[in-house]
């Protein structure tokens, strides 16, 4: 099982990936079996990411989800039928001990609420790693008091997640200057591929996207020397039942992955 040590330990960046949401029972486990044996060959520290429950929607009748327990059973299940760790969202400082409970490793700050105060705090306590995603609307340099907001609690096992800023009112900007910025502060720093090409806030009710450009993302991350790549995929997207508009096919990942390590191992 890798540790908060082993993140970066290994030549190569770390992983997290997964679906959006945790949909059904059986498709995560599909993507991590895929995913494994992936990340097993090339030699990437992985950990599995789903969302038990999505609260941050668009439209009051969009997917949030198949039920707290169950979403969280199928999260332990991924991580003892392929001993890897699991990442997940909370948004409520209750479900911080909830979550923990069910043996999540990483505990998920959506980008929304890094300034939640109470909400860090309960997930720093928790004694598993935090992974704090960096607000739309903020700079790098806020972060560092984001990650602070952890350590005080007496946990040093802080990730910080890089997504994109707020440009006009439907689409991201990546300022790819944020994530040395952000590793200034000594955590280990991720971008999140697959959410900083949303476009958000369409009028539709349901956020688009910009799959076509997941690989420039992608390798310019890795050119700058971030320490992991965060994406969501999905067999077929266009069955998704959240964040499908940005995802990567299940089916395109190994080849990505192929080229991003050669990448790495070029630098």
């Amino acid at each position: 099982m890798i540790q908060y040590k082993d993140l970066t330990a290994s030549p190569n960046f770390f992983l997290m990936a997964g679906p959006c949401a945790i949909e059904d029972e059986e498709t995560p486990l599909y993507i991590a079996e895929r995913i494994v044996a992936l990340t097993s060959r090339l030699g990437i520290p992985y950990i599995f990411k789903g969302s038990y429950r999505k609260a941050n929607r668009s439209r009051v009748d969009s997917f949030t989800g198949i039920g707290d327990e169950r979403a969280l059973k199928v999260l332990r299940r991924v991580r003892e039928t392929f001993d890897i760790p699991v990442v997940t969202d909370i948004h409520e400082t209750q479900e911080a001990e909830l979550a923990a409970s069910y043996d999540i490793d990483v505990l998920q700050i959506p980008a929304f609420l890094c300034r939640q105060t109470d909400l860090i705090a309960a997930a720093a306590r928790t004694g598993k790693m935090v992974n704090i995603k960096k607000g739309q609307f903020l700079a790098a340099s806020g972060m560092e008091h984001a990650a602070h907001k952890v350590t005080e609690c007496g946990n040093e096992q802080v990730i910080l997640t890089e997504r994109g800023n707020s440009f006009g009112y439907s689409d991201l900007v990546v300022d790819f200057t944020n994530i040395p910025a952000m590793q200034h502060s000594g955590f280990p720093v991720v971008m999140d591929v697959t959410h900083s090409l949303q476009r958000p806030n369409q009028a539709s009710g349901v956020t688009g996207g910009k799959p076509q450009l997941i690989e420039t993302i992608a390798k310019a991350a890795v050119a700058v020397g971030v320490d992991g790549l965060f994406f969501e995929t999905h067999p077929d997207p266009s069955s998704a039942k959240s964040d499908g508009a940005n995802m990567l096919p299940l089916e395109l990942f190994g080849p990505l992955l192929e080229r991003l390590v050669r990448l790495r191992q070029a630098l």
